[in-house]
């Protein structure tokens, strides 16, 4: 299996919006491409990335063809109107925290 592990910034002011966005498309939206969801983690205090997470898919093509489809692009878009700082990266999937 293979994860994307993203991470970002919540904007200021937009904590309600980002949530509905987050809990109504974006986790759908990526559900519907094909990738299934392995952690989300909240950082509450302390340095970091205020949110960090992960789906996984079944392996590198799935995530390819995912990653290449329009709706992915659409849904970063909308992603980026309520986060700053957004990074993400590619790794085998562990059965354990990841950074």
């Amino acid at each position: 299996m293979i994860k994307l592990l993203m991470s970002w910034d919540i904007r200021p002011g937009r904590e309600t919006s980002y949530l509905d966005f987050v809990s109504q498309q974006f986790t759908p939206g990526l559900m519907r491409l094909g990738l299934e969801p392995s952690e989300v983690w909240y950082t509450y205090w302390g340095e970091g990335p205020q949110i960090l997470m992960g789906f996984v898919a079944q392996d590198r093509e799935v995530m390819k063809q995912s990653l290449q489809n329009p709706q992915w692009t659409e849904l970063y878009q909308q992603l980026d109107e309520h986060v700053l700082n957004f990074h993400s990266k590619l790794l085998p999937a562990a059965g354990r925290f990841q950074l």
